[in-house]
């Protein structure tokens, strides 16, 4: 409609972004799902300087020029929904409802400053030069649209008085539905005492014949007075409130007890957080609550992302390795998101690696897509690992990944995540009681010396 857009970009307004925001969170929940909602906010640090330099026309085409490369830039970058919006004076608005790493959403924001930043040559001789500053937020789960608009302005606020930064991230402020992060906080650790923080799982089925192999244990706080909260925000409330360990051993603990009677073959997958891989006692942690629960750890899977590994990857292999060594397995989470070191598939001792979603959404339509994938499993399987894929939601996308060569996946198309009862009830009724547990990798000479490795590099 006329009345939401900018007249002088032709961007939408914020009111239309709130209630497109909000109608791609309403579509979600309608499936059951989150949205993917990620954001920036950008702001042209002292724009109204180049009006007084060069005139209002000059400073008018330079907000179209910056409104037209953030739609170029948007349009390139993106495969599924987008909006770009002028949500007044030099500040714009940029989403995309898709799945994001954190890591990749901050490259994003350093490349769109970069062009933003060009120089705009005006038609009059002159030459802008716009430094924008920017504000980035990876929506929690029910996030109120118009909360999160408050929460990138604060964010952007600060940046804008930070020399040294441009880029400054919606982090250590968290809250809901205008809840008080400090009362938040407190209603976490209220929670973790009174076992509130609900386990999910997500099941993991295998790509040759749809067998049921294993779970990845999810969390999810159902708050008393706000609703369902999901694990982004969760350990978002934790980090703040420096509990992320607490709440990580809550969840393994209560995971592994639920798995612990589960019919022999399945496996259970944990996710594993930098601030689990950095303490000092994780390997004996783990092996503590695998033997009080009284589950085989040859049927643990330990999820870890790059953002898990940034520092000491030296020590991380070496806590990884003595789980190894009494049998559990490890994955290498979200690989494609970000930017994988691949010094990581050469020290740490990995099984699997488990594709982020946006390396098999295109693969049905896009031969590059389908050329990527292609590579990474061959990689996979040359370094003897199993291939794990994620965000699998129809019957094409797992036609393809197991043609290609991946072991196992998982995603709506084969089930939303469920209660403990709700996935014995799912395995019960596949009538697949003779399932084996995740395709172990194939038997290489490199097999051994992984599992138990001579190498000094993963015994430091």
């Amino acid at each position: 409609m006329a009345e939401d857009r900018d007249r002088l970009t032709g961007l939408i307004d914020a009111d239309a972004a709130v209630a497109q925001i909000a109608q791609w969170q309403h579509a979600a929940e309608g499936r059951g799902e989150a949205a993917p909602v990620h954001a920036m906010l950008l702001g042209l640090k002292r724009f109204a300087a180049v009006n007084l330099a060069f005139g209002a026309d000059a400073g008018d085409r330079a907000l179209v020029e910056v409104a037209e490369r953030l739609v170029h830039f948007a349009d390139s970058e993106f495969d599924n929904a987008w909006l770009v919006a002028r949500v007044g004076g030099g500040s714009f608005l940029l989403v995309a409802n898709e799945a994001c790493s954190r890591e990749r959403w901050q490259w994003l924001a350093e490349e769109l400053a970069q062009v933003i930043g060009a120089p705009i040559l005006d038609p009059g001789g002159d030459t802008v030069r716009p430094w924008p500053r920017m504000a980035l937020l990876r929506a929690g789960l029910d996030e109120p649209p118009e909360r999160m608009l408050l929460r990138l302005g604060e964010a952007l606020e600060r940046a804008q008085h930070h020399t040294d930064r441009r880029i400054e991230w919606v982090d250590g402020d968290v809250t809901v539905s205008g809840r008080p992060a400090q009362q938040l906080e407190a209603d976490l650790l209220a929670a973790l005492n009174r076992n509130e923080i609900e386990i999910l799982f997500q099941p993991q089925f295998a790509s040759d014949d749809g067998r049921i192999v294993g779970a990845e244990a999810l969390a999810r706080w159902q708050h008393p007075e706000l609703g369902r909260i999901g694990a982004d925000t969760l350990f978002s409330i934790a980090e703040r409130a420096d509990h992320v360990g607490q709440l990580s051993r809550h969840i393994a603990r209560a995971a592994l007890r639920a798995a612990a009677s589960w019919p022999e073959p399945l496996r259970l997958s944990l996710n594993v957080t930098p601030v689990d891989l950095s303490l000092g006692n994780f390997a004996e942690s783990i092996a503590e609550l695998v033997e009080q629960a009284g589950f085989s750890p040859s049927r643990l899977t330990l999820e870890i992302t790059e953002k898990a590994l940034v520092a000491e990857l030296d020590r991380s292999a070496g806590r990884l390795q003595k789980l190894v060594d009494v049998g559990v397995r490890v994955a290498l989470d979200d690989f494609g998101a970000g930017f994988c070191n691949f010094r990581y598939l050469k020290l740490l001792p990995l099984h699997y690696l488990k594709l982020d979603r946006s390396m098999v959404e295109g693969i049905t339509e896009d031969a590059r897509d389908l050329a990527v994938l292609r590579g990474i499993v061959a990689m996979a399987h040359a370094l003897d690992l199993a291939v794990i894929a994620e965000g699998v939601e129809n019957e094409t996308v797992r036609d393809v990944i197991q043609r290609e060569g991946c072991d196992s996946w998982q995603g709506f198309l084969g089930a939303t995540p469920l209660t403990d009862g709700e996935f014995r009830a799912l395995f019960a009724a596949s009538g697949k009681g003779g399932a084996t547990s995740q395709p172990s990798p194939p038997s290489l000479p490199g097999e051994q010396s992984r599992s138990n490795p001579s190498s000094t590099e993963t015994a430091r």
